[in-house]
């Protein structure tokens, strides 16, 4: 049996009052509407969320109109109370150019810094973890600023649900989690989610404040939130807000609610927060019949008035390099050219020296990783950083790579540049539904630049073992969205995380292990940079085309030192993403014949698409088939002998020399 709403005795002005009921009454009308449009088929999916309009309009009006919120897709309340123009919303959802992502996503997966609102992606979990990002921003900038996200009771079984409150509280970020709990994961009960009473009870595993409140009770929500987020200004803390509520249709329209027992739903049904709180208002002589059909018609003129202009929008005109132009945020670097003197250091001395003046020059750069503060990283890659940059900007984490990448990219959103550690490029693998759904995606979605580099320590010949030794920079360079860089000298690792770094969109950063201390170079002490895309000619012949990159470019070095008549080209790509065709079509152009060596294993790897654009641009001027040189097809094994087997070095001389011969 569950509890009638109560509501609590109020001091609320009847503006106020008024103002809860009417925002209530817009997202119920709009989806009234909507539902008819869906039946219709004048929109393709609706995710309702009748039923719920308390907690969405509750939270919202308790925030300020600058302070950030990131909704769901049950949320309508949250953009109607952030006032977005409703021929917005359905120019959205229609899939039109007056929306927020040019159609290229539906429904509520969109944001928008006009509205200070982060929208979801699919994935659920990953917008946590953005949450803490722009909370720290806040704090970081001694800014009195709560940061509200929502997420469902099947979305607290997430990983990434734990990850970001522990970060949140080991942290004290002020982040607001609001937890819906309407009962249901689509279909799959409560029951079947979790083994506590309440969601609520997580909060305390991690330190954290957290509060139950009747969903359906807008004035318990408003009054409680306002008081919440008040003392969060002013006492920075994260706080974990479990609402009981229920979701009065279908997980969206099609899947119905027939998993439902109809008792259950007649019961919550009585618990409407729309119409609770219009019986409330009523008695209390604060709403009658006048008042309320004024808000009606008002709200009924709004709804079809902007329908009518979203309907007459023309529809998007398809232009394909429109599409391929919003990938990537624009970006024109401002190259700075080497000055001053050199000094001779090791690959693993200039990504830190690289790393250090980058964030000397940008105050508003952040590092994120395991042990990088007082430790200075395993690598000791920022060994001096805490004491030059101090806490706040060097910051250890928690072992959670998923809710770091996503609190990068919350650190981007709200105005932040963040560099992200791997403590070894294997684990990126924990991290990686962000960095492929979320930074890759978010420019081409919705015009936001995800301004993160992921430095990645990668790399056989360490013998190191399975999880410490991968070069896995093929799982991104498929990833429209990602660029990839791998450097195989100083000078390049230097002049390219510096680029990484002011480019706005995200960079997966290679830094080859093996190489970190065992080759040396002149390099610049001054800042300087250098372009992406624009691969090095590093030796200079006739005969053939030596593509490779990372610890590949000095296994081809050796081979030529050793084999001074092979006459060859030899490119280092140091960009993967993106990759420098030009460079490579006329070398094979002038050479007839084209072998890529790569340290990754065959299958699926940057060597099987380059060695397709050879055979697609160069065929007329091929002497020979392009030959491909990898790793065995075997995961990297530890100890010396077997690992000396595993990689391609020991293949590429044969391959080389039987290709030439061909």
């Amino acid at each position: 049996m569950l509890n009638p709403i109560v509501y609590p005795k109020t001091k609320l002005p009847k503006e106020t009052l008024l103002q809860l009921y009417q925002s209530m009454l817009k997202p119920r009308m709009i989806e009234e509407k909507m539902l008819i449009l869906l039946r219709q088929g004048k929109i393709s999916k609706w995710f309702s969320g009748i039923g719920q309009e308390a907690i969405a309009v509750g939270v919202t009006l308790a925030l300020e109109q600058d302070e950030y919120i990131l909704p769901m897709h049950r949320n309508l309340g949250v953009f109607t109370s952030r006032e977005i123009p409703l021929y917005r919303l359905f120019s959205q959802w229609q899939g039109k150019a007056n929306g927020f992502t040019k159609g290229r996503d539906r429904s509520f997966h969109f944001g928008t810094q006009e509205y200070r609102i982060v929208g979801m992606i699919s994935h659920l979990g990953p917008q946590l973890g953005i949450a803490d990002g722009i909370a720290l921003a806040h704090r970081l900038r001694n800014e009195s600023k709560v940061c509200a996200v929502f997420t469902g009771e099947g979305g607290s079984s997430e990983g990434d649900f734990h990850e970001a409150l522990n970060v949140a509280s080991v942290w004290k970020l002020p982040v607001l989690f609001c937890v819906e709990n309407n009962g249901y994961g689509l279909s799959t009960p409560t029951s079947e989610q979790f083994n506590c009473e309440n969601i609520a009870d997580k909060g305390i595993g991690y330190g954290m404040e957290s509060h139950i409140i009747d969903g359906n009770n807008i004035l318990e929500v408003y009054t409680k939130i306002t008081e919440l987020t008040k003392s969060m200004r002013e006492n920075p803390r994260p706080v974990l807000v479990e609402f009981k509520t229920f979701r009065m249709r279908g997980h969206e329209e099609a899947s119905g609610t027939k998993y439902v027992p109809q008792d259950l739903m007649d019961a919550w049904s009585l618990k409407d927060p729309l119409e609770n709180f219009k019986q409330y208002l009523e008695k209390n002589k604060i709403l009658d019949s006048k008042i309320d059909n004024e808000f009606k018609a008002s709200i009924a003129e709004e709804i079809n008035s902007h329908l009518q202009q979203a309907f007459d929008e023309e529809q998007i005109v398809v232009n394909e390099q429109t599409e391929l132009n919003d990938v990537f945020k624009a970006f024109t670097p401002e190259i700075v050219s080497p000055t001053g003197a050199s000094k001779s250091i090791r690959l693993i001395d200039a990504v830190s020296e690289g790393l250090r003046q980058s964030m000397e020059k940008y105050d508003n750069l952040v590092i994120m990783g395991q042990d990088v503060a007082e430790y200075g990283g395993v690598f000791k890659i920022t060994d001096g950083f805490l004491a030059q940059f101090g806490k706040g900007r060097v910051r250890n984490t928690p072992i959670c790579e998923s809710a770091i990448v996503s609190a990068a990219y919350g650190l981007s959103v709200n105005k932040m540049k963040a560099v992200v550690e791997m403590q070894f490029a294997d684990f990126v693998s924990t991290g990686f539904n962000p960095i492929v759904n979320l930074l890759a995606k978010s420019h081409y979605r919705w015009n936001e630049p995800a301004d993160v580099v992921v430095r990645m320590p990668c790399g056989a010949g360490v013998a190191a073992g399975p999880f410490h030794s991968q070069t896995n920079e093929a799982w991104f360079t498929k990833t429209p969205g990602l660029k990839v860089v791998y450097p195989a000298f100083p000078a390049d690792a230097k002049g390219l995380l510096a680029t990484a770094i002011d480019d706005p969109n995200p960079v997966l950063f290679f830094e080859h292990k093996a190489l970190y201390r065992s080759v040396y170079q002149e390099v610049p002490e001054n800042y300087y940079s250098i372009p992406f895309g624009k691969a090095s000619l590093i030796e200079e012949g006739q005969a053939i085309t030596i593509i490779s990159y990372g610890a590949g470019v000095h296994w081809a070095l050796e081979v030529l030192k050793n084999n001074p008549d092979i006459s060859a080209d030899l490119i280092d790509l140091r960009t993967l993403q993106p990759l420098d065709k030009a460079a490579i079509f006329s070398s094979v152009k002038k050479t007839g014949r084209a072998i890529i060596l790569q340290e990754d294993s065959l299958f699926g790897g940057i060597a099987s698409d380059i060695s397709a654009l050879i055979s697609e641009h160069c065929f007329s001027y091929l002497d020979a088939p392009v030959q491909r040189v990898a790793s065995l097809e075997t995961p990297i094994p530890f100890i010396g002998q077997l690992e000396q087997q595993y990689l391609a070095k020991n293949k590429f001389e044969e391959s080389l020399k039987q290709l030439l011969a061909y």
